[in-house]
Parts: C-alpha cells; structure tokens; sequence
C-alpha cells in the first residue's frame, strides 16, 4: 500500500511539461510546452460530456468540439489577465445526416474535427468508418469519399484524429493501424479521393486521438494510454516535409496528472507564440470530468 501511495505522489507531482526528442538528444534548443493550470468545463445539459474533437478560432476566443452523444458545441473561451478561466457554451446542435434526419445509433458516434484554410469543417466517426463534411450551423453532415482501409478498422479504433493542412489537404489517422501493431498510416485526402503517404512511427503504448496543423505546417499529435493509475499524454509534433518527418516529443505525462484527454486544437496569440488546447472525453461517467488544459509552446532560455 505504501509503495502504491508513493507511486501516486510521484505521478502528481511531475512537472508538467516533459522535454525529449527522437531524433537527436534532448537540448535546451528544443522548445517546450508549458501548462496553465487545467479547468474543468461544467454545463447542466444531459447531453454534455464526452468531447473528442475540437477546433480553435484564430485569434483563441471561440471553439467548436464534438460530444460522443452526437452534439456539436460552440463554446467562448473566458480569459482574465490571458489566462484561461472558464468556457460558456453559446449553442449546440446534433449531428444530422445529408437530408437533415438525425442520424442513426451506430453512425453517431464522432470522434474528431478539422477545419480547412476556407472554413469548411470536417467529422470523423467511427463504427462506420467515415470522413464528412459539417455545417456548423446545421449540424449537417455530408460523407466523403472511402478509402478501402477505413472498412477493415476495428469497431472501436476508427479515425481518432483529423486535420487540415495550410495547403488544403486533409489528413487523418486511426486509432489503431492496420495491420495492428504497425506504424500507423497517415491518410491524405485532395479534394478527390483518399491516398496513403507518411506513416507516423508508432512509439511504446501510446495511441493517436486527436490531431491539429499550425499555421507553418507543422502537425501536432495528442496520444493517449491508459495505466492502472490512471489516463497518460504524450505530445509528438511532425514536420511532413522533413525525410524523418522532424520527429519531437514535446510532452510525455504521468499517470493521472490529466483526465482522458482526447482532443487537440492550436491558435497563435499575439505574441506570435502557439498555443494548444486539450478537451478530455469525461465517458459519462462520474469519475471523470470535462477537463481544459491549455498550453504555450516556447523557446526556453539561456542555461546556466
């Protein structure tokens, strides 16, 4: 009981951002994420919970996530003093096929979002694997184009992450790769139809769950596993032009020093730094929560 209760405190009391990188030795050049103290987001509405994706406005005062119960949400962003204090939710809407019916049990079940450089969003569900586009002010979606692979994902390990590149391309990631146990495919859509380029390297027991591009390209990918003591993090960034893809680990957490962070989404601030936002997936259930986490990417200083 001692040694479990020491394994705890040791958890929470991990720093809370964790500098490594995979392609050369950790330097005080890499950057670093650096965490505000996590929220958590209440709201009296049955719907309420299980957020798996999320989209951030430009200028980091609005988002748009996705709950598990087939609703999305529009939510303002409350700061004081830059700090993030809270979110109000504006209004929600559920999800609605192409001809505006709601959609059936086993199609409504989203996972990720993603918004391109004209505003158009995207939807990710899983069970029947699909990629759409929403209307955000309708809720209706309207499929694209298959790729083959997405028919033999598992009934739970469907597209967890989706995003948009400053060019356009959409690109989006499963849970689990096919086969399993593999690197896991990075799927690009043009427009037209579906290819399979990059592959993003698959590292110890974490697993892709939400995903967002930064103004300059760069992807920033959100993993997760799950521990006895509870949900760990890992943040890895890509640059999709390099030949090792600019590999970074920019976070790795303890067990239990964040819920079940599913979702990822990026803005830039005033001082040009990049900032990411994570929504956790509370399942419904009363021993988790609707947890907020945002973090500034930046340059650390001089050493000593």
């Amino acid at each position: 009981m001692q040694h479990r209760i020491k394994r705890r405190l040791t958890a929470a009391l991990l720093p809370l951002w964790v500098v490594m990188s995979c392609a050369a030795p950790a330097a005080q050049t890499e950057p670093v994420l650096q965490a505000e103290p996590s929220i958590t987001w209440h709201h009296p509405a049955p719907w309420f919970g299980g957020f798996s994706g999320v989209e951030i406005a430009a200028d980091g005062s609005r988002l748009i996530t996705v709950s598990d119960r087939g609703r999305l949400v529009h939510a303002r962003l409350v700061r004081a003093d830059g700090h993030l204090v809270g979110l109000r939710v504006v209004k929600q809407v559920p999800l609605k096929g192409p001809g505006g019916k709601p959609l059936r049990k086993n199609d409504n079940d989203p996972e990720a979002l993603a918004r391109d450089k004209t505003g158009a969003l995207y939807i990710s569900f899983e069970h029947n694997h699909r990629v759409a586009r929403l209307d955000p002010d309708s809720g209706i979606t309207t499929p694209l184009p298959k790729h083959p692979d997405f028919a033999r994902l598992g009934v739970n390990a469907g597209i967890e992450a989706l995003a948009a590149h400053p060019d356009g391309r959409l690109f989006a990631l499963p849970e689990q790769s096919v086969p399993s146990g593999q690197d896991f495919p990075l799927y690009t859509f043009d427009g037209a139809k579906w290819t399979t380029g990059a592959k993003i390297p698959r590292r110890g027991p974490f697993l892709p769950v939400g995903a967002d591009f930064a103004p300059d390209g760069t992807l920033y990918l959100l993993e997760r596993t799950v521990t006895p003591l509870g949900f760990r993090s890992r943040i890895r960034s890509f640059d999709l032009t390099a030949p090792d893809l600019g590999e970074t680990i920019l976070l790795t957490t303890g067990p239990g020093q964040y819920d079940n962070l599913e979702a990822l989404g990026t803005w830039q601030d005033a001082k040009g730094q990049t900032r990411l936002i994570l929504l956790s997936d509370d399942n419904f259930f009363l021993m988790q929560r609707n947890e907020v986490v945002e973090l500034t990417l930046a340059k650390p200083g001089p050493q000593d």
